[in-house]
């Protein structure tokens, strides 16, 4: 059995404010040790659920987060940018099973640092007329290469927003939302406890998980932060511009849907 691990900060426990997510602070160097160790404790639930081989993909920002000799010596690790797949990299190569570990909720959700991919330009992503988050795109993409999520953990408004989703799936709750950037957490310890735990769990369970497929091509609506991201956005041809911050596209799978949303992510720089 393959594991992916895909893991991300916003969800940790511990985490609660923008300096935590951005390097070249102290802040940040305590938060992606924590992180690290989050992942550390996915990778030994997955081993002690049988897993034969355990990949950690490193998810945020920059994705050269964690400190690789802090991770589970067992484990390989992928880390950089860009990368096609993005915070599911190594899901195309053979995978049996997808774990989540510090998500979050998404863009103008009630979570912990809510987002969808970037704070900073996107206000909001639909696929077809439903909103999703980082966990619903990035488990619909598993998904198109038969992979299931069976495994996610951040804070209550993460789970309650993925529940259905991923409703088979092991959640391990790190910590409540009190507001965007405050909360009631678990201690480190508590949640590598958790997490290992429900790794395992979610993996023994995996036959009834299903893979999360969305169908066909899909229309992809984009809220922009503002007229002029989606100015700089709509030089794509094939953008229709909706109103002065949303627009409009469509593609042939939700890999090409992300793919083309990481494009934009990546242009947005030239904003800052």
């Amino acid at each position: 059995m393959k594991v992916l691990i895909s893991t991300d900060i916003e969800g940790v426990a511990g985490v609660y404010h923008p300096e935590q997510t951005r390097a070249g602070n102290g802040e940040f160097e305590r938060a992606r040790l924590l992180m690290a160790h989050e992942a550390s404790a996915a990778v030994a639930g997955a081993f002690d659920a049988g897993a034969t081989e355990v990949w950690v993909n490193d998810s945020h920002g920059g994705f050269r987060n964690m400190p690789p000799d802090l991770l589970d010596a067992r484990a390989r690790v992928i880390q950089g940018k860009p990368r096609y797949l993005s915070m599911v990299a190594g899901v195309d190569e053979g995978v049996d099973a997808l774990c989540m570990i510090g998500y979050h909720s998404r863009a103008q959700g009630r979570g912990i640092l809510a987002h969808t991919i970037n704070s900073f330009a996107f206000a909001g992503i639909a696929l077809n007329g439903v909103e999703y988050g980082e966990a619903g795109l990035y488990g619909a993409l598993a998904g198109e290469y038969g992979v299931p999520v069976v495994m996610g953990s951040g804070d209550d408004a993460f789970i309650e927003e993925n529940r259905a989703l991923f409703p088979n799936a092991a959640f391990v709750q790190t910590k409540r939302a009190t507001g965007f950037t405050s909360g009631v957490s678990l201690s480190p310890e508590q949640a590598r406890a958790a997490i290992r735990k429900g790794v395992a769990e979610g993996l023994a369970a995996r036959a009834a998980c299903k893979p999360l497929v969305f169908a066909g091509t899909q229309s992809v609506t984009l809220r922009t932060q503002s007229p002029a991201m989606a100015d700089l956005f709509c030089q794509w041809p094939t953008f229709e511009r909706v109103d002065g911050v949303t627009l409009r596209f469509t593609a042939g799978t939700v890999e090409a849907a992300v793919r083309m949303l990481n494009c934009c992510s990546a242009m947005s720089s030239m904003l800052r």
